[in-house]
């Protein structure tokens, strides 16, 4: 029986990212391992993996701005002041396990939240998370609180907002990708509600959530107080600027406030009308340097942290586009796939379950839920239009199936996003405390709930 070189190259890119091989590293041997298995050659791989180098230059440039544009919102005194009103409420509080419980959970429902709007409100995706978690940690750890339960709670707005509310990132992943792969993959989409169809697998989500926060990590977990995370903390608190001493910082005033908060406008309106996130950043910066919040001699220097910010992370993007594109060289996902069909004997509830799992292995995989819809659509609608699922069920199995293996995969940004935030003190390992919590928390009820709307829709 012959080896389906996706398969292999997926498995040996999670292998090595479990035995602690740099990701990078692992896509890049996953890809060589992939392609030759396929029998491209090192030649034709290598050919492919550069395309797709080149097809994830615009990815870097939008993490880039990205990165600016969080950078600037820094230089604002948001992110400053939000973290230091939890901190200075948690020392009134007092100290001890249960002390400031209630804090806790509004603290936990804040991350949820922001990690929501980074996704179609405040459009910085997860530029965010390594502004505003660092400072965040000697909180974390004088409650004791479970770093992995963050990651979940980070990772749940990151994945469940684009899969389920069609703006933003979930306009593009839902509307502008999903539904118009599904149309031209021969189903009318005129009447599909994108929201109906995905309200299950999204309901799978929280479920996952509430999973995490009420049992799986409820209990508490010590970390070392390191003076990384005693300075981010009391940077903070004095109001400290991006390193500066708090003499050197920029005072906190409403006027920032009002114009942090125009800027944010402006990138959404903008992202909104042209469907650009790289314009959308690039308009929202140029409202800080046009009002003095960033100042011209200080522009290089913002920029450059916020290249530098996102660097690690686009850098792994590019390459999972470079290990995307030997999968598709290598001709074996429909194969992969139709190899797959062979078990359904016209079986329904077969049938959705394995087209399910071959997302999941896809997705985590390539490490984007976006890619991974034009790979599988064009395949899986004829299929179900001959299963007999309903157009909304159809639409429910691909939106599902492209999802599948975001949270969880060690390539996807909904896993390095919250791990670049948890790990500035070397306190949080990216595999066992992201990826594999957010896999079995999400992927899971993920995969169930889809299953049961793809049975009832």
């Amino acid at each position: 029986m012959a080896i389906n070189a996706v398969l292999s190259a997926v498995v040996i890119m999670l292998g090595l990212s479990l035995a602690r091989v740099h990701v990078v590293l692992s896509l890049l041997i996953g890809a060589l391992a992939g392609g030759l298995i396929a029998g491209l050659g090192i030649t034709d791989t290598l050919a492919a993996f550069q395309e797709g180098i080149r097809n994830g230059a615009q990815i870097a440039l939008s993490y880039a701005l990205l990165g600016a544009f969080a950078v600037a919102i820094a230089h604002s005194g948001l992110p400053q002041s939000l973290a230091g009103a939890v901190i200075k409420r948690i020392d009134a509080a007092g100290s001890g396990i249960t002390a400031g419980g209630m804090i806790k959970y509004t603290l936990f429902a804040g991350l949820v939240m922001m990690s929501c709007f980074s996704q179609n409100l405040i459009p910085i995706h997860i530029a965010f998370i390594p502004l505003l978690v660092p400072p965040l940690l000697l909180a974390f750890n004088r409650m004791q609180i479970d770093r992995r339960l963050i990651a979940c709670l980070l990772t749940f707005g990151l994945v469940t907002t684009y899969m389920f509310i069609p703006y933003g990132f979930g306009d593009i992943y839902l509307n502008q990708i999903m539904l118009k792969n599904v149309g031209e993959a021969g189903i009318d989409i005129a009447n599909i509600s994108v929201v109906k169809a995905m309200a299950i697998p999204a309901l799978g989500m929280f479920i996952g959530l509430l999973t995490a926060v009420f049992i799986s990590y409820r209990k508490p977990r010590q970390y070392q107080q390191l003076a990384i995370d005693k300075d981010a903390r009391d940077a903070v608190v004095k109001n400290d600027d991006l390193g500066k001493t708090a003499a050197e910082a920029p005072s906190q005033s409403k006027i920032k406030t009002l114009i942090a908060l125009a800027a944010i406008v402006t990138a959404f309106v903008v992202q909104l009308y042209t469907d650009s996130l790289l314009l959308g950043s690039m308009f929202g910066f140029a409202v800080f340097m046009a009002t003095g919040v960033v100042k011209w001699r200080d522009a290089d220097t913002v920029f450059n942290d916020g290249i530098k910010l996102m660097a690690m992370i686009g850098f792994i993007m590019i390459t999972a586009q470079g290990f995307a594109e030997v999968m598709k060289a290598t001709g074996e996902i429909a194969p992969l796939i139709d190899g797959a069909t062979n078990l359904f004997a016209g079986n329904k509830a077969i049938a959705a379950f394995v087209m399910l799992g071959i997302g999941l292995v896809v997705t985590m995989g390539i490490g984007s839920s976006f890619s991974t819809i034009p790979i599988i659509a064009a395949i899986y609608v004829p299929l179900c239009i001959s299963l007999g699922f309903s157009p909304l069920a159809t639409v429910a199995i691909i939106g599902t199936a492209g999802a599948l293996g975001d949270a969880g995969s060690p390539a996807s940004d909904s896993t390095l996003g919250p791990t670049s935030g948890l790990n500035v003190d070397g306190q949080h390992d990216h595999i066992r405390d992201s990826v594999v919590p957010t896999f079995l928390h999400y992927n899971i009820p993920l995969l169930t709930f889809g299953w049961i709307a793809a049975m009832v829709l």
